[in-house]
Formats: structure tokens, C-alpha cells, sequence
């Protein structure tokens, strides 16, 4: 299943997305996470020192082996070069699974050993000198958005990502993407102004969305939560001694994280479970066609010299992946 975190600077939704990796790991659920922030720290959080988080492959600059490998045989496509962020597979293409080895994960993603498993870790790249003044971000996130459009995941599998701060992500259609999408929220009014827009901007495309209250110091945070966001807040997390000790670079075991915030965690996963269960893979696939098709009128046709709506395989239905035998 998919899940973001989303929420505004500060908020603290790189350390619940962590911690909820970690939570994950030590579920021995198989995870790879994908930090789709401007900001990159989500492979901080994680326990990397800085060069080695400094050191991790951009999926930005990847991107040409990505549309590569992606394209497959599909003849719809007739190049890579005319793939764009949108771009949805069809007969042919190349799907991409969470259980796998491939040259995306090869040349985009870090193994990353936490106290109880490992994970995989992807990042879209910083946004860098030479991007000042003649790139937006969106365009860092649009290999982000391509290797979701291809990514078929069973129940028990977990994409996490770590997305940019405030409501940046529907400059796209990556925000439909997702099976569940939380939004880490502080008891204040600035704190939920994000909500309100995720709210109003996703309610016509039954986007599943939750609040983790963030910060919260007492009943009077929770009520105030409560008042805002209704029934929408799904659970609130204060202060944590093990959090205060990862940011300082000396994290304890992961074992040791406080009862109730453990007891957190497992509200999102079970939220996360619950709406996979009801993943239509038919609106799945026709959202992703949606947004192919906005994209393509309003700038992909003009930039790559194509006719992308032609990429649309009509018959083609994302699913999930049929499962592995086993032996014996």
C-alpha cells in the first residue's frame, strides 16, 4: 500500500514518517520509502549520518533509465523522450514492485539497516544551485510521480513517502496515488490550514485522509484538534524523550520508544490497512489517465512535439500483483 505524509514546514511530518518506517521494519513489513521533500531529511531521520545522506542517488538524475526501463515494449510510447511525469503504463510497460530487483532500485534506491530490518530508501534530490531560477520543484518530484503511476503493491507491502511541505503535491496528480494519506498537523490555527486545503482540494477524488495531531501538550490540544478537524483526527502524539534523543544524532533502540506512542503507530498502520482494503484499481488507473490528460493539453504535447493523450492504453487496468508461489 502507499501512504504519504504530508503537512506544513515544521509540522514534524519527516519524524512521524520515520518513525513509522521504523515501526514498519520492525513489523517486518518490507518498506521502501521515498523522500519527496525540498527538504531533505528524511534519510537523517533514518540514522544516516550526513555524508552518507548527502551521498544517496537523486532520482532526478536517473530519470532517463527510469522512463527507459519503464516504457518496456509498450508501443504506445514511441520514445523515452516522450514520456512524461504522467505517463501511465499500458500493455507493455514495465511495472515495478516493492519485492523486487531492478535498475530503478539499482541506480535510485540505498538499503538502509534499521534495529529491526532493513529498508529501502529513494530520494528525489535536493534542489540545487543550478536549479535557482530556472526549474521548479515539480519537476524533481516527476520521477517521484512516474515510478508510482508503475508500481503495483500488494496488501502487506508499504511505500511510505515523505512528501514536500504545505499542498505543493497538487500541482500534480500525485496526490491521488496514495492509499492512505496522513497529515501531521500542531494544535494551532497555522497548523491546520493545510488540512483545510488537502480537505477541500482532494474531497472529489475520495483521497483518504487522516490527522496525526503533532506537539500536543494536553486535553486543551486535543479538543482544539477535535474542533477543527473532527472526525478526520486519528490520533496525537506529544512529547517523546526517544525523539529528542534521535535529533540529537543518539537514538536508543527503537524498542524504546514510549507505549502510547508505539500504540500510535499501529492507529496508522491499522488506518493504512483498512483503506487499502478498499482500493478501486479501475478508479486507480482512470485517475492516473485523468491527470496523463490534463498534463498533456496544458504543456506535454507542446514540450515533447506529441500526442500524449495516444499514450492512454484504454484496456489497461493497473492491478495488484497476482501472488508468488511458493515452493513445495
Amino acid at each position: 500500500m502507499k501512504i504519504a505524509f504530508v503537512g506544513k514546514g515544521g509540522s514534524g511530518k519527516t519524524t512521524l514518517s520515520s518513525l513509522f518506517i521504523r515501526h514498519l521494519a520492525a513489523n517486518e513489513a518490507p518498506v521502501v520509502a521515498v523522500d519527496a521533500d525540498i527538504n531533505q531529511h528524511l534519510g537523517a531521520a533514518l540514522g544516516l549520518d550526513e555524508a552518507e545522506a548527502a551521498a544517496l542517488p537523486a532520482m532526478g538524475a536517473h530519470l532517463s533509465l527510469i522512463k527507459d526501463y519503464l516504457r518496456g515494449s509498450n508501443p504506445r510510447i514511441a520514445s523515452a523522450e516522450t514520456m512524461i511525469k504522467t505517463t501511465p503504463p499500458g500493455e507493455g510497460s514495465r511495472l515495478l514492485r516493492v519485492c523486487e530487483d531492478n535498475p530503478v532500485y539499482d541506480a535510485c534506491a540505498v538499503g538502509v539497516r534499521l534495529d529491526d530490518g532493513d529498508i529501502r530508501l529513494m530520494a528525489t534530490g535536493p534542489f540545487t544551485e543550478s536549479d535557482l531560477g530556472v526549474s521548479c520543484y515539480h519537476s524533481k518530484v516527476g520521477a517521484v510521480e512516474l515510478c508510482l503511476n508503475h508500481l503495483v503493491d500488494g496488501p502487506e507491502e508499504y511505500v511510505v513517502v515523505d512528501m514536500t511541505a504545505g499542498s505543493d503535491s497538487f500541482a500534480s496528480g500525485m496526490f491521488t496515488r496514495f492509499d492512505m494519506t496522513f497529515l501531521v498537523a500542531e494544535p494551532t490555527r497555522k497548523g491546520v490550514s493545510v488540512y483545510r486545503q488537502y480537505k477541500e482540494y482532494a474531497q472529489d477524488f475520495g483521497v483518504a485522509l487522516k490527522v496525526v495531531g503533532n506537539k500536543v501538550q494536553g486535553p486543551d490540544d486535543v479538543d482544539f484538534l477535535r474542533d477543527e478537524v473532527g472526525e478526520d483526527l486519528l490520533v496525537t502524539v506529544g512529547h517523546s524523550g526517544w525523539v529528542r534523543a534521535m535529533e540529537k544524532g543518539r537514538p536508543p533502540r527503537f524498542e524504546q520508544l514510549e507505549a502510547d506512542n508505539r500504540m500510535s503507530l499501529q492507529a496508522l498502520q491499522n488506518a493504512a490497512e483498512d483503506s487499502y482494503e478498499d482500493r478501486d484499481w479501475e478508479r486507480y488507473t482512470r485517475q492516473m489517465v485523468h491527470f496523463h490528460l490534463k498534463n498533456a493539453e496544458s504543456w506535454g504535447n507542446a514540450k515533447t512535439g506529441a500526442d500524449l493523450a495516444a499514450q492512454v492504453d484504454p484496456a489497461f487496468v493497473l492491478a495488484e500483483p497476482a501472488p508468488v508461489p511458493q515452493p513445495g
